[in-house]
């Protein structure tokens, strides 16, 4: 038999019906893409039947060597045409202004999209902690609150976000975390999970204070226990991941590699680590919602009509399905944490 026909290369965005049966094409040949319209006959393929209980709108893979059929998992990103960088020096994006007024740590763009650092962010002090909030319901997110913790001299209170799922990244710093009673050592650029109801208390090592992004799905408030809650789910022993080169997955130029997600429990937050080189991705849009740390390097992040610098420890918060494109202007690139929620791939892109 031979390889599909690369029907195009990026996914469709289609609405399903629930209850609806429908036949996703996968010879690559139809031209009602992406189902069936008969055209597999002779080619010794056959269509994939589809039928989802409720409706849900999906993308459906188009270049025809997904994994996951009949929907998209990213192949498409390391074919011919499948990760387009965009041009900033072109007439039509030279005339995009470019952003450098602020409301308060945050400079907006379309969408509810935003640029916020946390060197500008108020912050709040508990004991030895230092916190911030960067993203939450009041500021647009729809899934998620994120937080910025800084701990010097101690350990902080123990605090939790209740019944949620949590992903920590350490940005700076040495220590420990003790999550529910289980205590794990942390060093910089480790993500890290706690399962929802657990507790955590962070500890930082000698010298130096330890810096910690936190993410929650779904939105919730902060708590704060009186003392360390005892309920470990040791079902799920592994919750602190390093970076390993070894592990990371090509995205055409960039790369990444996934640091949390349901591999160590984690059923709607993916964090992930990766580089971006010197270049423009072209305008795309993600069905889930992220939230993107810039480690190192120097940027732009775009929109529809505008875009905003970024640079090492900005945040950039993408509501979903938000038009955007990040730009490392760089030479030696940009390096990025992610979280997406909910969501489990993040090489999982569409284009208009």
């Amino acid at each position: 038999m031979a390889d599909p026909v690369v029907a195009r290369p990026k996914p469709c965005l289609v609405t399903l019906k629930g209850g609806r049966t429908y036949f996703w094409c996968r010879c690559g040949r139809s031209a009602n893409q992406p189902f069936c319209d008969g055209s597999h006959k002779g080619t010794g393929f056959e269509p994939l039947k589809v039928t989802l209980r409720e409706e849900e709108e999906v993308l459906l893979c188009g270049c025809k060597h997904t994994g996951n059929a009949p929907f998209c998992d990213g192949t498409h990103t390391n074919l011919p045409g499948g990760s387009p960088d965009d041009d900033p020096l072109s007439p039509e994006n030279l005339r995009v202004p470019l952003v450098t007024r602020r409301q308060g740590p945050r400079a907006h763009l379309n969408g509810g999209c935003y640029v916020v650092s946390p060197a500008l962010a108020e912050q709040q002090e508990r004991g030895h902690l230092r916190y911030s909030c960067l993203v939450n319901g009041e500021l647009g997110a729809l899934y998620q609150m994120q937080m910025f913790f800084e701990v010097a001299g101690g350990a902080s209170p123990v605090l939790s976000f209740g019944e949620r799922d949590v992903i920590l990244f350490v940005l700076e710093g040495a220590g420990s975390v003790n999550i529910s009673g289980r205590k794990f050592a942390v060093a910089a650029t480790d993500g890290v999970y706690l399962r929802p109801g657990e507790a955590l208390e962070l500890a930082p090592g000698a010298g130096a204070p330890l810096k910690v992004f936190a993410l929650a799905c779904p939105l919730g408030e902060l708590e704060w226990p009186e003392r360390m809650l005892e309920n470990f789910d040791a079902a799920w022993p592994q919750r602190v991941v390093p970076v390993d080169a070894a592990q990371r997955v090509a995205m055409g130029p960039r790369y990444f590699q996934v640091l949390v997600d349901k591999r160590v429990g984690s059923k709607v937050i993916t964090q992930f680590i990766g580089h971006i080189p010197q270049s423009k991705a072209a305008p795309h849009r993600h069905l889930y919602e992220e939230a993107i740390i810039v480690l190192s390097g120097e940027g732009c992040m775009w929109t529809e009509d505008c875009k905003a610098p970024v640079g090492a420890g900005d945040v950039i918060f993408l509501p979903r399905k938000q038009l955007h494109s990040l730009e490392a202007t760089s030479e030696g690139g940009m390096d990025v944490v992610g979280v997406i929620c909910p969501g489990d791939n993040p090489s999982i892109n569409y284009y208009d």
